[in-house]
């Protein structure tokens, strides 16, 4: 009895340990970065309509914490290499930008030590500190920060 206790215990810790992992960052970032709505409201700045984001509680606990994405360079000069550009869930014909996609599918990047990055049309692997901005509407509502690229 006490052996069957002891293995219960094992495999429960060892579950917890397995969970506690994959919670750390969920599988698809794409996806939990969507958990977003839109408010639309009148801003007297701009004169016009804009739309606030309400993100929620998932998304908003990883503010502030290092997060990995995949996704695809969006330039924002003609120079061949940047240390800051956007990266989009989506290839740059169907991008944020394009209007094809919500804000919530875009980020500008700013990489680590302000190290250029060759532009490339391939989806990239990016790590960084993710920051989110809800009230900034003259900014994206995610930055990443000292990143780091893995192609």
């Amino acid at each position: 009895m006490k052996t069957r206790i002891k293995s219960v215990f094992l495999l429960s810790f060892i579950l917890l340990v397995i969970v506690s992992d994959a919670m750390t960052q969920p599988k698809d970032i794409w996806f939990t970065l969507g958990m977003v709505t839109f408010e639309t409201s009148y801003d007297p700045e701009y004169m016009l309509e804009t739309k606030k984001p309400k993100i929620s509680s998932v998304v908003d606990k990883l503010d502030g914490k290092e997060i990995e994405v995949e996704g695809y360079i969006i330039p924002l000069t003609g120079q061949v290499t940047q240390s800051h550009f956007m990266l989009s869930k989506f290839p740059q014909s169907t991008c944020f930008f394009c209007g094809k996609a919500g804000p919530e599918t875009a980020m500008q990047v700013f990489m680590k030590d302000n190290k250029k990055v060759k532009i490339t049309e391939r989806k990239v692997r990016v790590i960084g500190t993710l920051l989110i901005n809800p009230k900034d509407a003259s900014s994206l509502l995610y930055t990443l920060e000292n990143a780091v690229i893995f192609e």
